[in-house]
């Protein structure tokens, strides 16, 4: 029986996936985070190498009888010279070498869209949009929080501070958000922002994401700037999807399916209502769809196409069943 591990890396959290060539999810398991410029690749290699022993223990299986594996890693392929070292990460959990590292990009993408013609877009501590049409792939985004990274948690809490910043300076109207992010620091003054966001503690790129929750809940409460983050933030992200678009050179009057993954969408129809309106703006054609399956089954489908044997559509429609019916389960 082919077995296929997937691994989808984030900043955050990494979650891995085995299931085998009939559709059925033999374990599941999750760890931190795989971005290796912020915890380290020590840390990093061993996260992996806990990671993947602890889903094969689960699954019962055999790291010498696992067919294939796909890994992916937020920010690969950004750094030329560190390849060959990130390809070598899972060495120690998976000695045979049966496995390809690739961006966790890939992996949004192929759950997502079960491996079909499309462009989904990632939108979680970072951002990043990605798509394949016809054997050709494009990506757009995904440069870093510094200079990129637009509509993801990230942004949205540097705007948010920014936002708070400006409420108490008087430079803009103060609503929900200012006293959101008072009441979270329990700041005596507005300044001591600065030693809550400049301090170590609070300096790692996950942690800051974290308080994009306080731009969104502002926004449920009414906070009309809090909201035009939000709507912002669709427009970052149809600006990524019209890019992948016309990178992949895909004919004017060809649909294609958009779909989302992230923890950000976890916002529901608040991002993704803004985002299908600018997208049906700019490209009739481009249609929000929503996704198929989880990041961390796209990656273990990648790892079947990456051996060669892609799950076909009833072996899917399985899949699926199966995933609905573990969500579904008690507990």
């Amino acid at each position: 029986m082919k077995s296929y591990l997937g691994v989808d890396g984030g900043g955050t959290k990494t979650r891995f996936r085995l299931i085998d060539e009939q559709g059925r999810i033999l374990a599941s398991h999750l760890e931190g985070s795989a971005y290796y410029l912020e915890v380290g690749l020590e840390r990093a290699r061993e996260m992996l190498t806990r990671g993947i022993a602890e889903t094969l223990r689960l699954g019962g299986l055999d790291e010498r009888a696992l067919t294939y594996a796909f890994i992916g890693l937020p920010a690969y392929g950004e750094d030329h010279a560190l390849i060959e070292v990130l390809d070598a990460l899972p060495a120690h959990g998976l000695p045979n070498r049966r496995y390809r590292c690739g961006n966790d990009m890939v992996c949004g993408w192929a759950g997502a869209l079960a491996g079909a013609d499309g462009i989904n877009v990632v939108c979680g501590t970072g951002s990043i949009a990605y798509g394949e049409y016809r054997g050709r792939a494009a990506r757009a985004g995904g440069w870093g929080e510094l200079f990129s990274d637009e509509g993801s948690s990230y942004w949205l809490a540097r705007e948010g501070l920014r936002l708070f910043s400006r409420m108490s300076d008087g430079r803009a109207v103060r609503g929900p958000l200012y006293e959101q992010v008072r009441r979270h620091f329990k700041l005596g003054q507005d300044l001591d922002l600065c030693a809550a966001i400049y301090g170590q503690d609070a300096a790692h790129r996950s942690q800051l994401a974290q308080l994009s929750q306080l731009v969104t809940a502002a926004a449920a409460d009414g906070d009309r700037a809090a909201q035009d983050l939000i709507e912002q933030a669709a427009e970052e992200l149809a600006d990524l999807v019209q890019a992948v678009h016309v990178r992949l050179e895909v004919p004017a009057d060809a649909s294609l399916p958009v779909t989302y993954s992230g923890g950000m969408f976890r916002l529901g129809e608040r991002l993704t209502g803004p985002l299908r309106k600018k997208l049906e703006r700019r490209n009739g054609h481009l249609v929000l769809t929503a996704p198929r399956f989880s990041p961390d089954i796209g990656a273990a489908l990648q790892a079947a196409r990456l051996h060669g044997s892609p799950l076909g559509a009833e072996t899917l429609n399985d899949l699926e069943a199966n995933v609905a019916r573990i969500e579904a389960a008690p507990g």
